[in-house]
């Protein structure tokens, strides 16, 4: 059995029933690059502090840089299995590397390291979507089609002007990656287990030197705090609820119903028993990933409610959501920024719909006030009217494109509004990517 981190004052080993309740190793090993770099942080801390001599530090340093990262194996954790490689390679030597460190602070700073880089990896995905959204609102600015409010035919939109909605969606939850970043970047390494580090660190430099803003300021709090984790969940959890809007729009507007696109091939399933099937997979495990996600951001923010301070067991059990939620957000999204790009529009029969006489009655109503008739009085005399809606649109000389091109207000669906937004959302991308 590998030696374990603990244990001194047991007799008897671990029940094998314990260790496969009590291990981690199966997945906190996703870790790895993250513990290698704080504990070569933390050996260059505590050289400074007198802990190592030279020829320690250079010995600890060169085998940590040796480790190979994890497949399978008897650990623990990610922790007591670079441990146990370290003493593998430079003996008795490897266990000063925990002087002064718990695996308390160990791995919260490990965690954060990692959710730094997953929040980094988001905005980038986020960003790319967007970009491809604004792009298509660029080239479809004009294209009219249908809008809708309780998914009834309301009023003309053109097809950009719905691509930029989800757009300025996607921008808000960039800046929610954004922000998390910002208020999770202090290292806990340097708090102990729970009461801080007995050894003259600059806790500070240490920060620094693993990219943190700073240090955090309660050990108590470092070694507990899981909040950068539940907020990388919650924006996680609301982008993918965005998208999975999105996803239910575009699987009506390729329903056979509407028939406004069609998915690309490369995006497609068919049927086993029905072979004119073109079945929107990707966007119906858009909606049932994000349905996932939020479920394991109210088992995440449940399983901390109740714990004292400072650091519990029940907390090994943070990372396996964080951890699919990463890999749903790097296989997903840009499954669907592909789709997008590759969408193919039906654009007459988009303008057919959306120059639907029922669309353009607000439009009427809104000539008769133009008139001087109060609109209250204008709404009533056209929705008393419908059946002669068509002499009403001709006396009035209204127009599909000429509806669209008086929204043309800021946030409106003019397309020379749409034209604009679209470049500026496409401008913003570029000057973060």
């Amino acid at each position: 059995m590998t030696q374990k981190l603990w244990g001194g004052r047991f007799v008897s080993e671990p029940s094998q029933v314990l260790r496969r309740l009590n291990d981690s190793f199966a997945f906190d090993r996703e870790l790895f690059d993250e513990d290698v770099e704080g504990s070569i942080a933390w050996a260059r801390a505590i050289a400074e502090a007198g802990v190592l001599s030279d020829d320690e530090l250079d010995a600890i340093l060169g085998a940590l840089a040796r480790i190979e990262p994890p497949a399978d194996g008897d650990y623990e954790d990610v922790h007591s299995y670079v441990e146990a490689k370290l003493y593998e390679l430079i003996g008795a030597g490897a266990g000063k590397l925990h002087t002064g460190r718990s695996r308390n602070d160990q791995v919260a700073t490990d965690l954060k390291l990692w959710l730094k880089r997953a929040c980094g990896e988001a905005i980038e995905i986020v960003s790319a979507l967007a970009t491809t959204l604004a792009t298509r609102a660029l080239e479809e600015a004009a294209t009219p089609m249908p809008g809708y409010t309780h998914s009834k035919q309301a009023e003309p939109v053109t097809f950009g002007h719905w691509c930029l909605a989800y757009v300025e969606m996607l921008r808000r939850d960039r800046s929610r990656f954004v922000s998390a970043t910002e208020r999770g970047d202090e290292c806990p390494l340097g708090s102990g287990a729970l009461a801080g580090t007995p050894l003259a660190i600059d806790r500070d430099a240490l920060a620094r030197s693993l990219g943190f803003a700073r240090a955090n300021a309660n050990s108590l709090d470092g070694v507990s705090d899981r909040d950068f984790a539940a907020e990388y969940l919650f924006a996680s959890s609301l982008m993918l609820t965005h998208v999975s809007r999105m996803a239910e729009d575009l699987i009506f507007f390729t329903s056979d119903e509407a028939s406004y696109a069609e998915l690309p091939d490369a995006m497609a399933t068919g049927s086993s028993r029905m072979p004119q099937k073109k079945n929107p997979d990707v966007l119906e495990l858009a909606r049932g990933y994000a349905a996932r996600c939020i479920g394991e951001l109210t088992g995440f923010l449940a399983l901390l409610k109740g714990l004292p301070l400072a650091y519990d067991k029940d907390l090994q059990l943070d990372k396996e959501p964080l951890f699919r939620t990463r890999r749903v957000i790097a296989t997903l999204v840009p499954a669907l920024r592909e789709l997008v790009a590759g969408l193919s529009l039906d654009r007459d029969r988009m303008r057919a719909a959306a120059g639907s006489e029922a669309l353009i009655a607000t439009a009427v109503a809104d000539a008769l006030a133009a008139t001087g008739m109060p609109f209250r009085e204008a709404h009533d005399q056209v929705s008393r009217n419908l059946a002669n809606l068509g002499s009403l649109v001709k006396e009035h000389g209204v127009t599909l494109d000429g509806m669209l091109a008086k929204k043309n207000a800021f946030g409106g669906t003019a397309p020379e509004r749409v034209k604009e937004a679209a470049n500026a959302a496409l401008l913003e991308c570029s000057d973060r990517s």
